[in-house]
C-alpha cells in the first residue's frame, strides 16, 4: 500500500492522551475512520469519523486483530504502555497491519528499569549513578552504605507508582521492604533500581522515530504532583514549549541523549519505531535521563499536539515512522505556548468516587476559540450524559502567543467544567513565570509578576459558581462573575414600586428606595477564629460563621435576609482553601434563606503574608422588613412584666477567640490537634470550630406574626452591653442563670482561664455564666415576648 491510500485507524486506550490523538488524527485528510477501544466520553462524540468500540477488550490481542481485519484497519496506534510492553506490535505485524509503536524488545526501555539503565551505561548516555538488585539482602546492604539521597524504582510496570523518592534513609529502607518483601507492586518489584537522587528541573522530550531518523516536538514541563506547590503524586498539568529549554540545551539533549539512544537501539538490533518519551533532569553537570517511555506522555500529548500547525498531518507522521520515510516528513510548530490543566476526582490520587455527572457550560465569546480544547480522560457516556470514570477526569488546554495568556485561557476554560468534588492545581506554569521574573529585568510586566494570580481567581470562580447558584431565591439570581449582584424588587416580594417593577443593585448598594418598608444592611467578620481554622487546616465552617454573624444582626431588627456578599482577602490565593470557605458561605446562605449574589477576592501580598495561605474574610448581609411589619426593637410597646426568652448558642461562636486561644494555647498548653478535655471523641480545634448558630428559622414565624417586641444578638459586648441595646431607658432585664444548661466547653474555659464572674450593681446572679465584658465567649440571642416579665429600671439591681 503506498502513502496515498486512505487510513482506517484502530486507537487503543481510554485516557486524555487517546482523546488528544483521536482529535488530531481526525483532522487528517488521509483518515476515513478511527475506532477507539474502549475510548471515553470525549471520543464517543463530537469528533469526525471517530467511534468507540466496547465489544473488544483492549488487552485481547487476537480479538483486536480480528476486529482490525474485519473493519479493514491499516494502522494501529496503541496509547498506553502495557500493550506495547506485552508485544502487541508483533500480533499486528504478523497480520500485515502497521502498528505505530515499538517491538516488544524495544519496549523494554520502559518495561524494565534495569534494562534501560544498563543500556544507558553501555552507550554512555548521561543518567544518575545506580545499582540493580534482585536480592533483598544485597540491596539492603548497598542502601546502608550510600551517603547520598536515593530514588528507588521497581523494575517493571507499576501503573506509574513504582518510583519512590524517600526523604530519609529510614524511609528508603521501609520502601525497599515494601517493594521486595511485601510485593507492593507485585512482580514489578522483583528487581529494583537504587539510583542517585538528581536535583534540578525536569523536561519531557517527545520524539517521533522510524528506527533511524528522529523528529522531536518542543520540550514540555509537566507538573507531576497532584496538589499546588508540587505536593503529592501523579501528573496534573503541563506547559510547553518550556522556556528553560534554550536552543543550546535542546541541541545538547539531541547530541548527548536522543541520538545516542536511537543509534544504540538500532545497533543492538531492536530499532525504535513510534514515539519515544524521554524524561530529562537538568542538573548542574548537564542534562541526564530520568526515564524512557515508549509511548506518548500524559498530559504532555494534550499540551503539544495542539501546537502542530493545521497543515502538519499526524497520520502522515505516523506513516513516516512505520514505513521508514520520516526523513521526508515536515513537522511545523505554531510559534505559541500551550498549557493544560487536569481536573481530578475527589479523593484522587487515593480512593475516589465514580459516576458523578459532568456538566460543561456554554462558552462565552471570551472563553470560546479554536485555541481552547477540552480533552476527556477518566470519563464515560451514560445515557448520553458524561460521567466521571477515573481519577484524572478531564483537561482544559489553551494555546496563546504568551505563556501567561495560555495559562489564563486554560483556567478560564476549566471554569466551565463542573462535577462533584472536582479539584485541580491552580499553579500550573507558575514555575516558568517565576524563572522569567528572576532572570529578566526588561520584560513586559504583568499581574503575575506582582504576585497576583488571575488564573487562580478564575479557577476559584469556576469551582464555586454552581455552589453559589444554589443559594438563589426569588428576586436574587445568585449569579457571580459580573460587577454586582442584582435584586428584582417585585420578584423578591418587597412591594410594588411601579407598574414596571424596579431593580435594586446591591453592589454597589443603592439604599435610597422609595418603598413602604425598611431595607437593613449589616457587615461583620469572623475574627481570630480564623487562626484555629488555619491550625486545623479546616475551613469549611468559617463561611457559616461569617453568614451567621451578619444575618443574626439582621433578624434582631425584624428583617428577613435577602442577599449576601463576601470579601475574601489573602496574600496569595490558595484556591482549595478559598473553595472550602465559600462552601461554608453557601451553606450559611442556604440555612439563612438568602442569596449569595457576589463577592470580592483580593490578593494583597503587600499587606498579608504570601506564605501559609493566611486570609481574612468579611461579609455584608442585606434584608428587608415587609410593608406593614415592625422595625425592632419596638421600645414604645415594651413594659414591665414582659417576658425575656433566650435561645442558646451552639457553642463558642465567633467572638472572644482572642481570649479562647490564650486559654487553650498558653494557660492549658494544648494544641488544636489534641483530644478535647471537655468532650469525648473530638479534637480541641474541631470543637472550637463548631459554627455559629443561625437563628433565622428559629424566630422567623414569630417575627412574621409580630409577636416579638425586641431582640439582642449577644456578641462583642456580652450580656451587659447587648441586652440593654434593645431596651428603653426606663426598663432593665433580669436573667435567671440558674435555668441555663452551660455547655461543657464553657465550663472548661471558665475554670481553666479562671474567668471571674462579672458583677453589676453589687450582686451577681449569673454564677456559671462564662463571659467577660471585654471578651465574651458565649454568643446567644435574647428576645422580648409580648407577655409579662421586664422590670422597671428603678427595680433593676443586676444581671
Amino acid at each position: 500500500m503506498d502513502d496515498t491510500d486512505r487510513l482506517r485507524i484502530l486507537l487503543i486506550g481510554n485516557g486524555g492522551r487517546e482523546h488528544a490523538l483521536a482529535w488530531k488524527l481526525s483532522q487528517s485528510p488521509r483518515v476515513d475512520s478511527i475506532y477507539v477501544v474502549p475510548g471515553n466520553a470525549g471520543t464517543a462524540r463530537a469528533l469526525k469519523n471517530v467511534e468507540n468500540v466496547e465489544t473488544v477488550k483492549a488487552d485481547d490481542f487476537p480479538a483486536l486483530v480480528a476486529f482490525a481485519k474485519e473493519n479493514k484497519v491499516n494502522l494501529v496506534v496503541p496509547g498506553p504502555e502495557v500493550p506495547l510492553v506485552n508485544g502487541i506490535e508483533l500480533h499486528f505485524r504478523k497480520a500485515g497491519i502497521r502498528c505505530f509503536g515499538p517491538t516488544e524488545k524495544a519496549a523494554r526501555m520502559e518495561g524494565s528499569k534495569t534494562f534501560a539503565k544498563d543500556f544507558m551505561l553501555r552507550w554512555n548516555i548521561p543518567t544518575a549513578d545506580y545499582r540493580n538488585f534482585s536480592d533483598f539482602g544485597s540491596a539492603r546492604s548497598y542502601l546502608g552504605s550510600v551517603g547520598h539521597k536515593v530514588v528507588l524504582k521497581a523494575n517493571g510496570l507499576a501503573a506509574g507508582k513504582g518510583v519512590i523518592v524517600p526523604s530519609s534513609h529510614e524511609e528508603a529502607h521501609v520502601a525497599l521492604e515494601n517493594i521486595m518483601l511485601h510485593k507492593e507492586f507485585g512482580a514489578a518489584g522483583e528487581e529494583v533500581v537504587i539510583e542517585e537522587y538528581l536535583e534540578g528541573e525536569e523536561l519531557s522530550f517527545l520524539t517521533f522515530c522510524d528506527g533511524h531518523t528522529l523528529r522531536t516536538l518542543p520540550p514540555a514541563q509537566d507538573h507531576k504532583a497532584v496538589f499546588d506547590g508540587d505536593r503529592g503524586p501523579r501528573g496534573m498539568g503541563c506547559y510547553g514549549p518550556a522556556p528553560v529549554a534554550t536552543p543550546q540545551l535542546i541541541d545538547e539533549v539531541h547530541r548527548t541523549i536522543l541520538e545516542p539512544t536511537i543509534h544504540g537501539m538500532c545497533m543492538e538490533r531492536y530499532p525504535f519505531v513510534g514515539l519515544l518519551f524521554t524524561g530529562i533532569m537538568l542538573t548542574k553537570s548537564g542534562p541526564k535521563v530520568l526515564e524512557y517511555n515508549v509511548r506518548f506522555g500524559d498530559p504532555e500529548t494534550q499540551t503539544l499536539l495542539p501546537l502542530l500547525k493545521a497543515d502538519t498531518d499526524l497520520a502522515e507522521i505516523m506513516l513516516g515512522c512505520t514505513d521508514q520515510w520520516l526523513k521526508s516528513v515536515r513537522i511545523d510548530i505554531e510559534p505559541k505556548f500551550s498549557t493544560t490543566v487536569v481536573a481530578a476526582a475527589g479523593g484522587y490520587p487515593g480512593t475516589y468516587a465514580r459516576d458523578h455527572v459532568i456538566t460543561i457550560d456554554l462558552l462565552s465569546e471570551g472563553q470560546s476559540s479554536a485555541d481552547r480544547i477540552i480533552f476527556h480522560a477518566g470519563t464515560k457516556l451514560s445515557e448520553d450524559t458524561p460521567k466521571t470514570a477515573g481519577g484524572r477526569v478531564i483537561a482544559a488546554t489553551s494555546i496563546a502567543t504568551t505563556l501567561e495568556d495560555a495559562i489564563a485561557g486554560s483556567y478560564s476554560l476549566m471554569s466551565t467544567i463542573h462535577f462533584k468534588e472536582m479539584h485541580y492545581r491552580t499553579d500550573i506554569g507558575q514555575r516558568a513565570l517565576r524563572r522569567r521574573k528572576g532572570s529578566s529585568n526588561g520584560h513586559a510586566m504583568s499581574y503575575t509578576d506582582a504576585g497576583v494570580t488571575i488564573a487562580a481567581g478564575n479557577a476559584l470562580i469556576g469551582r464555586i459558581k454552581s455552589m453559589v447558584a444554589s443559594t438563589a431565591r426569588p428576586g436574587a439570581s445568585a449569579t457571580i462573575g459580573g460587577f454586582g449582584g442584582v435584586i428584582d424588587v417585585d420578584a423578591a416580594g418587597l412591594g410594588d414600586v411601579s407598574s414596571h417593577g424596579q431593580q435594586l443593585v446591591v453592589y454597589p448598594l443603592l439604599t435610597t428606595l422609595t418603598l413602604a418598608q425598611y431595607w437593613v444592611s449589616t457587615t461583620d467578620g469572623v475574627g481570630t477564629k480564623l487562626l484555629v481554622a488555619h491550625a486545623m487546616k479546616k475551613h469549611d465552617t468559617i463561611g457559616i460563621d461569617l453568614v451567621a454573624m451578619n444575618v443574626n444582626d439582621l433578624v434582631v431588627q425584624g428583617a428577613k435576609p435577602l442577599s449576601f456578599l463576601d470579601c475574601y482577602s489573602t496574600g496569595s490565593l490558595d484556591v482549595n482553601t478559598a473553595e472550602q470557605v465559600i462552601k461554608g458561605v453557601v451553606a450559611g446562605c442556604t440555612e439563612a434563606g438568602c442569596a449569595l449574589v457576589g463577592g470580592e477576592t483580593a490578593e494583597i501580598g503587600g499587606i498579608l503574608p504570601k506564605d501559609g495561605g493566611i486570609y481574612d474574610i468579611n461579609g455584608t448581609a442585606n434584608g428587608f422588613i415587609a410593608k406593614g411589619k415592625q422595625l425592632l426593637p419596638n421600645t414604645a410597646e415594651m413594659m414591665a412584666g414582659d417576658v425575656l426568652l433566650g435561645l442558646a448558642s451552639s457553642g463558642c461562636h465567633s467572638n472572644g477567640f482572642t481570649l479562647i486561644r490564650k486559654i487553650v494555647e498558653e494557660r492549658a498548653g494544648l494544641r488544636y490537634t489534641d483530644p478535647s478535655p471537655w468532650s469525648n471523641g473530638e479534637l480541641v480545634g474541631e470543637s472550637l470550630l463548631t459554627p455559629t448558630r443561625i437563628y433565622v428559622k428559629s424566630i422567623q414565624a414569630a417575627t412574621e406574626k409580630d409577636l416579638i417586641k425586641g431582640m439582642a444578638h449577644i456578641t462583642g459586648g456580652g450580656l451587659t452591653d447587648n441586652v440593654p441595646r434593645m431596651l428603653p431607658e426606663h426598663l432593665a432585664a433580669v436573667l435567671d442563670a440558674s435555668t441555663w444548661k452551660v455547655p461543657e466547653v464553657m465550663k472548661w474555659l471558665k475554670k481553666t482561664g479562671n474567668i471571674s464572674n462579672v458583677s453589676i450593681s453589687g450582686r451577681l446572679y449569673a454564677e456559671l455564666v462564662p463571659f467577660s465584658v471585654q471578651q465574651p465567649v458565649w454568643s446567644t440571642l435574647y428576645m422580648i415576648w409580648y407577655s409579662s416579665g421586664l422590670m422597671q429600671n428603678t427595680d433593676f439591681e443586676s444581671i
